[in-house]
């Protein structure tokens, strides 16, 4: 067994770690403030100020009282050890204190002061002191950078956030973990305004131990909790919060997540295109979405997108895009959604035959088009509350939306009030409110309505909503030191890609030093050099192409052993790989690649040299069936070219969409070690004749 798993003294976890951090029954103030004007003074002020049952001891040596109350030297010198210790203390002072937290027994400390790992080699050592403390001593440590914990239900307001010390919170049932400490007070001051209240906010800082994930998932048996809001800064501790959210989503908590990188470029350039063209972004993506996670991209939307995402249920696989119907009392207002909804390509879905039969049976407003338009002078309580009831038996739609005009604001009865009577029926109804209507919206969210005050951020809720797919099947535990991986030849990939049974061209290994003997194929061919040390073999000229006869491919291997001896001395190359020439109808890429955080993941792109420039691809997270690769071609765009579109030739994209499925089994093939593979180009054969790889990377651990 490893010595450091040996040494760990394990440390409080699930239901038990909820307690110790959200509800613990005695809480140490380290460092606290008797300057009530300084942040380090403000969590003493606001547990008093909230009620905390709980018992609180001001430590600090300095003095003998705090902000009147008696202080305490030390934690030592304490009646009790406390449950929970809030460290105020400054950077130099934080190890020693968590070292005597471990000492005593203490369940958590939360860290406020930063000067770790983002400062450089000193900060790193100190960040490693502080989880090397957590291992040998089982203490729970949140942070550091951490503003604190908040539970609203039992009075623990234990932050410096000064947005805290407003007045009246308004309870919820929403759990919220940051990376940024300032953006619990942000959505809790949103929050207000919104109607909206909390369960607990927590800022979990730099993870150094406890993970966004890990505190999640420790709630999640709580009942007070009905939905989650991520503030992430980058994906950290991915299988903790990938086991999160796939409780959550076999739970039914619906999990929101704004996550920030949108414009961060690729991740560092890796062996592969793949590397390159999945950046941390680009994964994060896709790790949200297969997990059953809302990614939006509004801040906003973070507090609008609960109360839908609690009504619409995560798709299931292979699933038909979910289809919005609208209907209006302001075309312009309702053109402004559809605009923003097709931006994001979420289906629009006009009214059918039969929908509209049954609007003009009623004697209601029936015109075709993508939205029913009832119109400002049209409408009243009675129509409105028509319509609505008809959309929603309608079998055409998945999610009616009714966007509203002045009348939220002057005359909610008309079509407001219609909205909040039928929101809870069998399909999802939602609203988006054109004018300023804060009276209408709060009517709205206390009456649990999926509702919104634009039009960005009604798209944006409902395309992330819509979006989420039910998490497949998990991977198995993978490799992830890169650093440590080997390139394999490409001889040697071909024989992992028969294992997979993903199809290659055959060729054979001959001796690079030695003229050429008869070959086992037809020509033309193709002459590679073959050896692990070159894994991009066109950069020091290592490809011949086209060779139409055994003299052409004697003076190709010699045009392989010049280029190798001008662009790659000292690299040893022993070998040529030739095969014969093959054409496609067209090119793809399949990558594969374990991400450190989130793990295996697969991807389908236009292949040859314009795989990275184009940006046409689709990732999941591995493995994937073939239903789901069947999804990915259809998502690439490229790919529409060889599907028989105005009579062109078609491909065998069934095929295609085997072999990706089948590189994806990587993700449950630990043993084979593979950290990286990708094949480029994959040639797409004419439909029924497969599909053919011509050249294969492979990195192996």
């Amino acid at each position: 067994m490893d010595a450091a798993l040996m040494n760990r003294k394990p440390g409080v976890t699930g239901a038990a770690l909820a307690q110790a951090l959200l509800q613990p029954r005695s809480v140490a103030l380290v460092g606290v403030s008797d300057d009530v004007s300084k942040p380090a003074a403000r969590p003493l002020q606001f547990l008093r100020r909230a009620g905390f049952a709980g018992a609180v001891y001001p430590v600090n040596p300095k003095r003998e009282s705090v902000q009147g109350e008696r202080a305490w030297p030390n934690l030592a010198a304490l009646p009790e050890v406390p449950e929970h210790v809030f460290l105020l203390a400054a950077t130099e002072h934080v190890i020693e204190t968590v070292r005597e937290c471990g000492r005593l027994g203490v369940k958590v400390v939360t860290v406020l002061a930063s000067g770790f790992s983002e400062t450089g080699p000193e900060g790193v050592a100190r960040e490693a002191s502080l989880r090397e403390i957590s291992r040998t001593t089982g203490v729970r440590v949140l942070g550091p950078s951490s503003l604190g914990v908040v539970h609203p239900a039992s009075g623990l307001l234990l932050t410096g956030n000064a947005a805290f010390g407003e007045r009246d919170l308004p309870p919820g049932k929403i759990f919220v973990a940051s990376h940024s400490g300032s953006m619990i007070g942000a959505l809790l001051s949103r929050g207000k305004a919104r109607g909206v209240g909390f369960a607990g906010l927590v800022s979990v800082g730099g993870e150094v131990d406890l993970s966004v994930g890990e505190i999640c998932s420790a709630t999640l048996g709580d009942p007070a909790i009905e939905g989650y809001l991520l503030f992430l800064e980058s994906l950290r501790q991915g299988p903790q919060l990938q086991a999160f959210a796939r409780e959550a989503a076999r739970r039914g908590k619906p999990v929101i997540a704004y996550k920030l990188g949108r414009s961060e470029a690729a991740a560092a350039m890796t062996a592969t295109h793949t590397g390159a063209m999945a950046g941390e972004d680009d994964v994060a993506d896709a790790f949200f979405k297969d997990l059953g996670v809302a990614r939006v991209g509004i801040l906003e939307s973070l507090l609008e997108a609960v109360p839908l995402a609690r009504r619409v249920k995560l798709a299931p696989p292979h699933s038909a895009p979910a289809r919005v119907g609208v209907v209006t009392t302001t075309g312009g207002g309702a053109a402004m959604v559809v605009d923003q909804l097709g931006i994001r390509d979420v289906v629009v879905q006009p009214p059918g035959e039969a929908t509209l039969a049954r609007l003009a049976n009623a004697g209601l407003p029936c015109a075709p088009g993508r939205v029913l338009d009832l119109t400002l002078a049209g409408t009243s309580y009675e129509v409105m509350t028509q319509v609505l009831q008809i959309l929603l038996d309608a079998p055409e739609f998945d999610l009616v939306l009714a966007v509203v005009g002045s009348s939220a604001r002057f005359q909610p009865h008309i079509a407001v009030k219609p909205i909040i009577e039928n929101a809870h029926g069998t399909r999802p109804l939602a609203a988006m409110l054109v004018p300023d209507a804060p009276e209408a919206l709060a009517s709205l969210t206390a009456a649990g309505v999926p509702c919104f005050r634009t039009p960005e951020g009604c798209a944006d809720v409902i395309a992330a909503v819509l979006g989420r797919r039910m998490p497949g099947l998990p991977a198995a535990p993978q490799p992830v030191d890169a650093a440590r991986a080997r390139t394999l030849s490409e001889a040697q990939a071909y024989d992992l890609l028969d294992l997979l049974a993903v199809p290659h061209a055959a060729s054979v290994v001959l001796p690079l030093s030695r003229p050429p003997r008869a070959l086992p194929f037809d020509f033309p061919v193709a002459a590679k050099v073959c050896s692990a040390q070159i894994p991009h073999k066109t950069e020091v000229g290592g490809v011949v192409l086209d060779v139409r006869d055994a003299a052409g491919l004697a003076a190709a291997f010699e045009t392989l052993r010049r280029n190798l001896a001008e662009r790659a001395p000292g690299i040893a190359c022993d070998d040529a790989l030739v095969q014969p020439m093959h054409k496609g109808l067209m090119e793809a890429l399949v990558g594969y690649r374990v991400d450190p955080e989130a793990g295996p993941i697969v991807m389908l792109a236009a292949g040859g040299i314009w795989a990275e420039i184009a940006g046409d691809r689709a990732i999941r997270l591995a493995p994937v069936s073939l239903e789901t690769a069947r999804e990915m071609v259809a998502e690439v765009k490229s790919f529409r070219s060889v599907s028989g579109l105005r009579g062109r030739p078609r491909g065998d994209l069934e095929a295609l969409a085997q072999a990706l499925s089948s590189l994806s089994q990587l993700a449950v093939r630990p043993e084979l070690g593979v950290v990286e593979a990708e094949v480029n180009p994959l040639l797409v054969m004419p439909q029924g004749q497969g599909v053919l790889a011509v050249d294969a990377l492979v990195l192996q651990s």
